[in-house]
Order: C-alpha cells, then structure tokens, then sequence
C-alpha cells in the first residue's frame, strides 16, 4: 500500500494527539512504514530526518540493533506479569542501576510521563498526610511548566491551549516566575534571571510553604515552553529553599534526563538531589512506554507500615512490564558502551559551531544550546508561522515541529555530520522564506 491509501485510512479510524483533525484534510499525517538510524521512511520510500526524535523519545535511532536485540530476547522469556505480588529480572535490575545512577531508589513504574507526573503529585501528597502534616496539600510550578496532560498533571502545567477548556476539572496551583534566560533585562546575566526567579520563588513559600507539598520542575530546559533553558544555580536555590521551607522538590526529568542536556540527569548540573525524579521518554530510547519515579528512603519509609492504607494504593496494569525494561536495560548500556556523554560533548560542540550562519541569521534571536538540544525564536513570525515551518522542512525531508515562534532540534544522537548538514541548509532556506 502507498502513503494516501493509509492516510485515506487513518483519517477514517484514528483520532490523533494534539491535533485538530480537520487540519488533517489540508495537512495529512506522514505515514511512517521503517525507521533506518536518525531517519523515518514513508511508504513510498521518501526519507525524512527525525529531527525532533519522535517527540523526544528517541536516543540511539530507529531499529537500534541492540535494543532490538533485548526486547526479542525478552519476548521468548515472559512479555508481562502483573507486577502487584510477583517481580521479575528486569525490573529489579532496571531499578537497582537507576537508584546507582540517581542516589535515589524504590523505583515505582507507569506507563508514560504523565502517569508519572501523577505518581509524584500523589506520593508527595500522602507523604505530609502519612507524617501528620495533612494541611500541605497544594503544589507550585514554574510559569509555562509543561508536565502531562492527565488532570493531576495539568494542574500543574501553566500552558493555556492545553489547560483552559479543563478548567473547571482542575485543581488550583500556584506558579512562581520562570528562570527562562530570555527574560534577561538590560545587562542581567542567565544566573541573574536564575536569581530573581529564585526570590520570587521564596516570596511565595513564605506565604504559603505551610499547606505546599512540593515545588514540581522541568530542570534547566522547559520544553514546552519553547525550549526555554536556564542556569543551573536556580536549581541549587530551588532545593536549598525547598529545604528551608520544609516543601519537596519533584524533578521533571521526562524530556531532558538520560543525556539530553549533557549529563546524564540535569539535576546534576546543579550538583542537587530532588526528593522525587519523574522519567520517561528516552528511558526505553523510545522503543516501548514505560515511566519511572524515582524517591527517596525518607519518603518511602513513610508509607512503610502495617496499615494497607498508608501504602501507594496506586496501580497501571502494565507496570514494570519486562519487555520494556529489557529495552531500558538495553540503552543504559549503550550508554556505558558507547561512553554516550563524552562523545556527544564532542558532538554537539561541532554542531553548534555548524549551527554557526543560523545563529548569525537576522531573523533570529536567542539562539541557545543546552547539550543535545538547540533552539532559537523567529523574530518575525507571522500567525501560523509553526505549521508553516513544519511543512515545508517535511517537503524538504527533515521532520521539525516548532513551538510557536521557537524553533528546536532535538535529534537521536546517532546524527551525524551529513545530517546536521542537510538541517542547517534547511533551516537557513526556510528562514529566507517570508
């Protein structure tokens, strides 16, 4: 079958993720029929460069013969097994080498970031009742914060398109000033910025620590946001304030942990431990769902007793399902075989100093890197600008989704230079659009 026999298809029988479906009669979906490394190929063989990472999740490229590898081994043993009073190898071993990695243990399994974002809000939640502090109940979150889009998650998310027409179902939070670095006013440093966000942020837990159960965060790069990235010391004034005011901080780690930023985790650019870290995404380099949090023994222990009910009475039918552990096993190592941090060091400084003529170019503005992420903002852009960008890179084979007026490359980390080539001429060619 060719691309619009299942474009014709799916527009009968699929309602697809953040999308108005009737967008879809002008702009079809791309119909995706093989993976190849850092590229998605079409039915009728045209090849488009996953620039984006298949919204983010994608580490080593499609068909990685290693975790492909895993997950078959996997399937010949036992594909799932319900996780509530039984435990199997790759779940363990899975949660042992996260706890090494993180300083943080008794990993507690979902399905996807957002069931992950609830799990946090829920365990911090329970944690002040099981302690006898049961007025701390309310949550803060940066300003444009992105953190899912169930009803706990969005709650907490500051991003109107998603968030106004739930309103009435959510539960109010409150947000504190965000530390994005664009906000920087006449002769302010990033850490500046990070600086006054962080007295904004105490301003706040003065008035309201005492009924706050946690600070919930996207460390160093908000993605929704627009790629919005910040100094690493808000982190550290974060958890030092967090620490004061008796208020837990939960690390969004989803979009930006395992290597996206640079390091492993992004909390350790700040040298910080939060007391809750939320991942997903590139944990199963995006081969199957699966999410993670991540807490520490003080909260655990709290719900550690003989009452059922001080328990986590919290489930998802898949949780800890093996085969997605086999491929999250799979890309940890990857990332000690490959030593993936030190190489894409290298990497992303060669494709910064490529990205140089886009930087340069006069309708951008704030063009900035953290890690294996770059971003920058069309000074210009007209309504529509986003699809508009969308399209014609797609017509040029690179997939790229711009977030508004900010356009973002977050590719596998298998691109290389002839690839990163082939974005730069792109982006240079659609910014000389009008």
């Amino acid at each position: 079958m060719h691309n619009q026999d299942w474009i014709t298809r799916s527009r009968a029988a699929l309602w697809h993720p953040c999308t108005q479906m009737k967008h879809l009669e002008a702009e079809p979906p791309l119909p995706i029929a093989r993976g190849e490394g850092p590229w998605l190929v079409d039915y009728d063989s045209r090849r488009y460069l996953d620039a984006i990472s298949s919204w983010w999740v994608n580490l080593f490229g499609h068909a990685e013969p290693r975790i492909n590898a895993a997950v078959i081994d996997q399937l010949g043993r036992i594909e799932h097994v319900i996780l509530a009073g039984c435990t199997h190898g790759p779940v363990v071993e899975l949660s042992e080498r996260l706890a090494a990695l993180t300083g943080l243990g008794h990993a507690f399994y979902g399905s996807d970031g957002a069931s992950a974002t609830e799990i946090a809000l829920k365990m911090s939640f329970q944690y002040w009742r099981n302690v006898g502090r049961p007025e701390k109940t309310h949550f803060v979150s940066l300003a444009n914060g992105y953190h899912g889009e169930t009803l706990g998650a969005l709650s907490v998310t500051d991003v109107a398109i998603f968030k106004e027409t739930y309103a009435p179902l959510l539960r109010p939070s409150r947000q504190v000033m965000s530390p994005d670095a664009r906000q920087a006013l006449p002769g302010e440093t990033d850490g500046d910025v990070a600086r006054r966000a962080a007295r904004d942020l105490e301003a706040c837990l003065q008035t309201h620590a005492a009924t706050t159960a946690a600070l919930i965060l996207e460390p160093l790069v908000q993605g929704a946001a627009g790629m919005a990235m910040y100094d690493p010391l808000y982190l550290t004034l974060a958890r030092d304030l967090c620490d004061r005011y008796q208020v837990h901080l939960i690390a969004d780690e989803i979009a930006v942990g395992f290597g996206r930023t640079g390091t492993m985790f992004a909390c350790e650019q700040a040298g910080i431990r939060p007391d809750f870290m939320c991942l997903s995404k590139g944990l199963t380099g995006g081969y199957l769902p699966l999410s993670c949090v991540l807490t520490t023994d003080e909260v655990y222990d709290s719900f550690y007793d003989d009452a059922t009910a001080r328990g986590f009475l919290h489930s998802h039918s898949y949780t800890g399902n093996p085969l997605a552990c086999r491929a999250a096993l799979a890309v940890l190592d990857i990332f000690a075989q490959d030593d993936v941090i030190a190489v894409n060091r290298a990497r992303a400084a060669r494709f910064t100093d490529m990205l140089a003529p886009v930087a340069a170019h006069g309708r951008v503005r704030h063009f900035r890197r953290r890690g294996m992420i770059w971003a920058f903002d069309v000074a210009d852009a007209a309504p529509g600008f986003a699809a508009d960008f969308h399209r014609h890179a797609l017509a040029r084979g690179v997939l790229l989704r711009p977030i508004g007026a900010s356009v973002y490359f977050m590719p596998p980390y298998v691109i290389g230079e002839a690839e990163m080539a082939l974005l730069v001429d792109v982006t240079l060619d659609l910014l000389g659009r009008r």
